[in-house]
């Protein structure tokens, strides 16, 4: 009898066990306390620039076309190209390494020269050392300026939001390699 109790409490305490980690979805979404996440804090701006060396030619690319245009039209439509390039802190390629953009961009414009860009700018000095901040936006590249938003970021810059400002400073139309300043304005925490 004394192991039938003891049978029968176990499936009981297993059987409590199984119900009470079912998620019907009830606990799924929570309130946070925003000091929990450094929210309470004041919200900062704060604007730098970089350089974005695009470098496609020589022994070593950091920029990669992974897929052709699709035609071949000169508003590259349909190719795609992976990028580690190199964020300087001058316009010359061998000026101290800021940091990195890693992402790509795309053609995404049938009649001009105009990029889907998705990249991340990963910091790795100084006081942002190991922070990013993520941009997702059109780049239309033979524009003087143009512009296009931080959609967030991590580290220092988490919560992050704002926008870019792309300038052409250098473009080598033979093969392809080009620096471009980006002027950053980030809100953050």
């Amino acid at each position: 009898m004394a192991k039938l109790i003891f049978f029968l409490a176990v499936q009981i305490l297993l059987l409590a066990a199984v119900s009470s980690t079912r998620d019907d979805g009830e606990n799924f979404f929570r309130t946070v306390d925003r000091k929990l996440l450094g929210l309470h804090k004041k919200e900062k701006l704060t604007h730098f620039k970089v350089y974005w060396q695009d470098i496609l030619s020589g022994p070593n690319p950091t920029s990669i076309r992974i897929q052709p245009p699709v035609t071949n039209s000169t508003s590259y439509f349909g190719g795609i190209t992976m990028i580690d390039n190199a964020l300087t802190a001058k316009v010359p390629t061998n000026s101290t390494l800021m940091g990195q953009a890693q992402g790509f961009y795309a053609g995404a414009a049938q009649k001009e020269l105009g990029f889907l860009m998705a990249m991340n700018f990963v910091f790795k000095t100084g006081k942002y050392n190991g922070s990013t901040i993520t941009i997702l936006g059109r780049n239309t590249a033979m524009s003087k300026v143009r512009e296009m938003p931080i959609v967030g970021g991590s580290g220092l810059f988490r919560f992050a939001r704002g926008y870019v400002e792309a300038r052409s400073k250098y473009l080598n139309f033979k093969n392809g390699d080009a620096t471009v300043e980006y002027s950053c304005y980030v809100l953050h925490y």
